[in-house]
């Protein structure tokens, strides 16, 4: 479903995890907050960081957020191990590079914007004056919030994705019928690709609040789960029906790393769409007719391996092909008995009548 993300990015998810409710770190921030002193927490130390860290003591204790409080009392950084286990020093004034570019200007986030841009790791930052805590993942910054806004901001993300999800199913039933009709045009296939990019995008929003939500997210997640269930898998078969995977070496992999690069105002242009999958046309011609392979339809067929899919489409080359072969058609593909056959057969016939059905009552 959800593209890679930029290292930088997954870092910070890795640090968001660290610090969410219910960790013990995210406590120790807390316990931080409330009594009110600032703190400036490393994780991770390797030999960058030990040539940054002046004075101070060197410790290896087991970490817990009564300790993380307490040594934050003194003046200086707490170093933590990079899973956030064991306190490694404790007291120490840090000295990276002064003339790494920083936009801050308090002394105990430039430090900490300086840091983690030197030394690759997470920098925690806790402003005394400002009772605000923020991390740093190398150029990126993030200030934490309560959960009570994050989650007003999921719900309303929520929200929108059950409208999006609702006209996915919508425009997903229309493409189904028009294949079967072979009346599918450019059109049709990008609007089924928009509004899977459109599900995919606000669906990775939601999973990063609950990430950040921590053990108060676990309903969003439950959430979460229930909308999207196979939207990933969906936009591998559409573009695998319609896209000429392997021209100019171009993989499935490409197309969509492709998709994601669009910009919201571009994903609303089928026409760019339709460049991206380098359809018929180039994307300009929207009512040009395309037809599937049936790697999209052979999937809704229950308890239908992988394998066996590939090995119909590859030999019969085209989904009306696939509806017009008999039972002793489908059985001169590699793999399929005469029992398989049959249940081929009878799914794509109901799965015809009721796209039909759907789209006609």
């Amino acid at each position: 479903m959800a593209e890679s993300l930029s290292p930088p990015d997954e870092l910070l998810r890795e640090t968001l995890a660290a610090v969410a409710p219910g960790t013990e770190l995210r406590d120790g921030l807390e316990r931080i907050l409330r009594g009110r002193t600032g703190a400036l927490i490393v994780l991770g130390l390797d030999k960058t960081v030990e040539q940054m860290c002046s004075g101070g003591f060197v410790l290896d204790v087991g970490f817990s957020a009564t300790r993380l409080r307490e040594l934050s009392k003194m003046d200086g950084a707490v170093v933590l191990d990079r899973d956030a286990t064991r306190i490694r020093r404790a007291a120490v004034q840090l000295l990276p590079d002064p003339t790494i570019e920083t936009t801050e200007s308090g002394t105990r986030h430039r430090t900490a914007e300086r840091v983690a841009k030197q030394s690759g790791f997470p920098v925690i930052s806790v402003s005394q004056s400002m009772r605000i805590v923020a991390l740093y993942v190398g150029g990126l910054r993030h200030v934490l919030e309560d959960s009570d806004t994050i989650l007003g901001r999921a719900n309303q993300a929520l929200a929108t994705l059950e409208r999006y999800r609702a006209r996915l199913d919508e425009v997903s039933g229309t493409l189904s019928a028009l294949e079967i009709e072979d009346l599918v045009t450019v059109r049709d296939v990008c609007s089924v690709v928009q509004r899977l990019e459109m599900v995919g995008r606000i669906s990775d929003e939601i999973a990063g609040y609950v990430i950040e939500l921590g053990v108060d997210g676990r309903l969003l997640a439950l959430q979460l789960d229930e909308l999207i269930g196979d939207v990933g898998a969906d936009r591998e078969f559409v573009i695998r029906d319609y896209v000429v995977l392997g021209r100019k070496d171009r993989t499935l992999a490409d197309v969509q790393r492709d998709l994601a690069a669009l910009t919201s105002q571009q994903l609303l242009d089928l026409s760019q769409i339709g460049r991206v999958l380098d359809l018929p046309g180039g994307g300009d011609a929207l009512d040009a007719a395309v037809a599937p392979h049936g790697f999209r339809l052979l999937s809704k067929v229950p308890r239908l391996p992988a394998s066996i899919v590939e090995r119909l489409v590859s030999h019969f080359g085209g989904l009306q092909k696939l509806l017009a072969a008999s039972v002793d058609d489908l059985m001169s593909v590699d793999g399929v008995g005469e029992q398989r056959a049959r249940t081929i057969r009878e799914g794509l016939s109901r799965l015809a009548e009721s796209s039909i059905l759907e789209r006609y009552v």
